[in-house]
């Protein structure tokens, strides 16, 4: 139940702060005095759509917070723990902040939640019946929904939406299965036609670097021949009368060693040079080695660039920078080509669990609709209990069903039958008056309060359109409805005024400021009487509408 309510700088509401009782709870007050403010308020508490036009003139953000007393609901609680929210010990602080610029915030004892989990977590708290919601009546879901209360088949619809989900996921990937097989059918020849070519050409990672080198070898192999040649006759001069550098090193040393009994220093010089001619003469061998490896066959120079075109081509061709790309590009043809079994093999496997997801589903939804239909006499029953308490004597309400294919809800669509005269029933909204929706609405949101075990139930003017005796008899409906549960019915009616456990009075005035504001407050004994008075005649209260109040309170 709501225990308590604040509410900071929304639309003409400066600061409100209240208390609220369990029972019935009855908000009145004049046309345009802030009723519905007070209820959107609440809706905002609830997850409702945030808005800056709601922040009050000169604020900068309002702030909405709402005291909750929700003990023993083991959903809620394990709802509060998967989301590490504290459960408070069964007390929820519920706080939404909007700020100018629209954004809002919204936290559960003081620990920030996101809409969606807060939209999960007062939907369990609070359920608000608006004036426009008579119009849901003659929604298909909706009719559905108060059948499937009533027949209590909450476990199987639930085990039927799990079946109908696993379905349509089966379907969706069959269908994404079956398009990427169409696409591959479609490409196959080329895809193919592209591997053949990539796995034909024997690609090896490197290979073009390696190639590139040795184009540009043999392209100018004649100079670099010439050029080593020259330098072999220099480490070994083909005329006798030139001296080899080795020669001429060899007496060189020869001399300084013989220089070294008279100069010592020679020595060290002639080991040095020794050392020099042994690094010449390893050079010398390694350059007529490379020289004699240069001798290549004449072939191999076209060999090597027809090799390199080929790769050019197809670097160009997969628009790839390197053979490496090249390779995993002949990998992806290749898997592709492989994914096609694969894929079919899946085909097969989800085909075959379709038809048993569907064949499983259409079993849920035969039981489904057997619950129903059973349902639906006593529930035409006791909807027509309600109506005749409320003074529809010879009322007649039905539950008729139609086929559907299959949705989230089973194969069944409802449709809710009405006639106020005794007549055979047709579809209610093409025959029933704004008083008789607002009593059917009544009959229907008793019987549903009673098998959801909604802890606080908020009505706003569900009795327009009634006058009379019959709203005396709502507002008995409505009373009793609050014994069990916490009932807010906002009302301008003082037949239902007057049941009420408490009576409230939204009101609006100028401030210093010169700001207009509502406000609203609990009136005791005598300002119940004055406002029910006020109720039954207007802005005059004679006498005898005192007296009438009085007589009503009693």
């Amino acid at each position: 139940m709501l225990k308590a309510l604040s509410v900071r700088n929304y639309v003409l509401i400066d600061s409100l702060e209240t208390g609220f009782p369990e029972g019935l709870i009855i908000i009145t007050g004049q046309t345009g005095a802030g009723k519905s403010i007070i209820l959107g308020a609440l809706s905002l508490l609830m997850g409702a759509k945030a808005d800056a036009s709601a922040i009050a003139d000169g604020a900068d953000s309002c702030v909405v917070e709402g005291v909750f007393s929700a003990p023993g609901d083991g959903a809620l609680l394990r709802l509060l723990e998967e989301n590490d929210v504290e459960d408070g010990g069964g007390e929820l602080t519920i706080r939404r902040v909007v700020n100018r610029s629209g954004r809002s915030r919204a936290f559960i004892n003081d620990c920030p939640v996101n809409l969606p989990l807060l939209t999960s977590v007062t939907s369990r708290l609070v359920d608000i019946h608006s004036q426009h919601q008579n119009l849901a009546l003659a929604e298909r879901q909706f009719q559905l929904s108060a059948l499937d209360l009533y027949a209590g088949t909450g476990s199987l619809l639930k085990e039927y939406g799990d079946a109908y989900g696993r379905l349509r996921d089966l379907r969706s990937e069959l269908v994404e299965v079956s398009g990427r097989l169409e696409r591959l059918a479609a490409e196959r020849d080329y895809d193919e036609a592209r591997f053949r070519r990539l796995d034909a050409a024997a690609l090896r990672d490197g290979e073009l670097e390696e190639l590139e080198a040795e184009q540009q070898r043999l392209a100018n192999a004649e100079e670099i021949k010439e050029s080593l040649c020259g330098i072999e006759d220099f480490f070994s001069p083909r005329q006798d009368e030139v001296l080899s550098p080795d020669s001429g090193l060899r007496n060189c040393i020869h001399t300084l060693s013989k220089l070294s009994k008279y100069l010592p220093e020679a020595g060290p010089l002639s080991e040095r040079l020794a050392s020099v001619r042994i690094e010449l003469d390893d050079i010398s061998g390694e350059i007529s080695t490379m020289n004699s490896r240069l001798d290549v066959p004449a072939d191999r120079l076209q060999a090597v660039e027809e090799r390199l075109s080929t790769l050019y081509g197809l670097l160009k061709s997969h628009s790839c920078r390197t053979i490496a790309e090249l390779i995993a590009e002949r990998d992806r043809y290749s898997a592709a080509m492989f994914d096609t079994d694969s894929l079919e093999s899946r085909k097969e496997d989800l085909e075959r669990e379709v038809a048993e997801a569907s064949a499983h589903l259409d079993i849920l939804a035969s039981r489904l609709h057997e619950e129903r239909v059973r349902a639906a006499s006593p529930f035409s029953s006791a909807i027509m209990d309600s109506l005749r308490f409320l003074e529809l004597d010879r009322a007649v309400f039905a539950v008729s069903f139609s086929e559907i294919p299959a949705g989230p809800s089973g194969k069944d669509a409802v449709q809710f039958l009405f006639s106020a005269d005794g007549r055979e029933p047709v579809d209610l909204s093409r025959c029933a008056s704004g008083g008789e929706l607002s009593r059917i609405m009544l009959s229907l949101k008793a019987m549903m309060a009673r098998y959801t075990e909604m802890p606080t139930l908020v009505f706003d003017e569900i009795d327009s359109g009634v006058s009379g005796s019959a709203a005396d008899r709502m507002g008995s409906m409505i009373c009793d409805m609050g014994r069990d549960m916490q009932v807010f019915a906002i009302t301008h009616l003082p037949q239902v005024a007057a049941k009420g456990d408490a009576h409230y009075v939204v009101s609006k005035s100028s401030g210093a400021d010169g700001r207009v504001v509502s406000k609203i407050r609990l009136l005791d004994g005598e300002g119940r009487v004055q406002e029910l008075a006020r109720m039954l005649s207007g802005s005059v209260v004679t006498d005898a509408a005192i007296a009438n109040a009085r007589a009503l309170l009693g």
